[in-house]
């Protein structure tokens, strides 16, 4: 039963410790929609859309109303394009990106993810020219995202298309860099991608989700610090427990959220994401929460130990309070998003290096960092190599999210507004990988895949 100091603590939350509801993200299956003319591709894709997610902007206002709890995002997620651009040969997939972007504005949704490809194995038809026209598809609309799964642990590591998303990404920068490369900002790429995502830039609705889903993403680093501020002195077993609870609770308000807009739009609930996902505002901080544990500074010693703390925690916490946790579900460290990571790569006290270290046991990976604009493209795929490498071995989902800040140099700070906030351009190492990333083939997947 809810008592007075739940209901005044639920409050103190929102208004004093930035708790919300990060994003209600739809998940539309479009495979439906496949036909080898992509006009009328194009316009059953859109008429499916906007029937499915007519009403998800006014629900979430009106629950926003009710709860008092802001849905800071309304997103959409869809089946990976490239399965659609296979069916429409000889035919630029960018018409379905101008397509869905036609429908996020119709919708008023803040994004739609799922301009994707999954090629963890191999190139099926239709992926190399999806992925081939991803920067063009970012430079010519604002409301899409990308990503390209490109290993498994259960695959191995596809070092073709390692080799190929390394200028990619460089080239998705290249052709919004009057807009602060913004492309790159908008394509994820992926080691154990999950179907079931609801945050951008990743989200893509996977072949084995229902025909229509409601995933939810809570957010609340806020909360957690400033009950871990309640606990000073305390071991770190308390810390742990003290991170446990606050999760739970944190959970819970999305169950509810996700469960009342499922039954008002009458689309299945899928999963809640507990994820703490940080914004660029004051005391909404991951890497703060690491610094009231005892660190000086999120970056130096111990930084690695204090994060796999809190993500263990938070997924313990998490799954206690919904039946139907998923997603990914713990702690993201994006640089540019995140007050903390700002100041200390600003220092100098958060490398690269470090933050790679740091991915081994955080939600995902290499998130939102600007490394200087003529980073060669080789050198680019050999981070997208490293963090698959990491994540395939240890069965965990990776990401790489850098943005070559074309024009700038290390020091210099690029900019995007909004929750995508700015940072520095951080170094990264320059040494030459280029006869490896060009010799192809697959990496195998390791032993610990075979687990039949």
């Amino acid at each position: 039963m809810i008592n007075t100091n739940d209901i005044l603590e639920t409050i103190s939350m929102i208004e004093q410790e930035h708790l919300d509801i990060r994003t209600v993200t739809i998940g539309i299956s479009l495979l439906d929609c496949i036909d080898p003319d992509i006009d009328r591709a194009c316009q059953k894709v859109y008429d499916k859309i906007t029937r499915i997610a007519a009403r998800q902007v006014a629900v979430c206002e009106e629950i926003e109303g009710e709860l008092g709890v802001p849905i800071i995002n309304k997103r959409i997620s869809v089946t990976p394009i490239s399965m659609l651009a296979a069916a429409c040969h000889g035919q630029s997939p960018v018409k379905f990106a101008l397509t869905l972007e036609k429908a996020s504005r119709a919708l008023g949704v803040d994004f739609i993810g799922g301009y994707s490809a999954l090629v963890q194995k191999g190139f099926a038809p239709g992926d190399l020219a999806l992925i081939e026209s991803i920067p063009e598809a970012l430079s010519v609309t604002d409301h899409i995202c990308s990503s390209v799964n490109i290993g498994s642990t259960r695959a191995g590591i596809n070092m073709d298309a390692v080799c190929k998303m390394g200028y990619i990404v460089k080239e998705a920068a290249r052709l919004t860099a009057d807009r602060n490369c913004i492309g790159a900002a908008k394509l994820v790429v992926f080691c154990n991608a999950v179907e079931d995502n609801p945050f951008m830039a990743g989200a893509f609705h996977g072949v084995g989700e229902a025909d229509c889903c409601i995933n939810v993403g809570v957010s609340g680093p806020g909360v957690v610090r400033s009950a871990l501020a309640k606990h000073k002195g305390e071991d770190l077993s308390a810390v742990a427990e003290c991170i446990k609870r606050t999760a739970f609770k944190i959970t819970r308000i999305g169950q509810l959220v996700a469960t009342r807009a499922s039954e008002r739009l009458g689309i299945p609930f899928g999963i809640v994401d507990l994820s703490l996902a940080p914004t660029p505002a004051v005391g909404d901080s991951v890497a703060h929460i690491l610094e009231e544990m005892g660190l000086e500074q999120c970056g130096g010693c111990g930084t690695t130990a204090a994060l796999a703390l809190l993500n263990d925690a938070v997924k313990k916490g998490g799954v206690m309070a919904s039946g139907h946790v998923g997603g990914l579900s713990g702690a993201f460290i994006p640089v540019t998003e995140d007050a903390g990571m700002i100041n200390a790569a600003t220092t100098g006290c958060l490398t690269l290096e470090k933050l790679e270290a740091m991915t081994a046991v955080c939600s995902v990976g290499l998130d939102m960092i600007n490394i200087p604009g003529d980073t060669s493209p080789e050198v680019i795929s050999a981070l997208i190599a490293d963090e698959a490498a990491i994540g395939m071995v240890n069965s965990k989902t990776m990401a790489v999210r850098v943005i070559p800040a074309i024009g700038k140099k290390v020091g210099d700070t690029l900019s995007f507004g909004g929750l995508l906030g700015e940072g520095p351009v951080m170094n990264i190492n320059t040494a030459s990988p280029h006869e490896f990333i060009h010799r192809g083939g697959r990496i195998p997947a390791p032993l610990q895949s075979l687990k039949n």
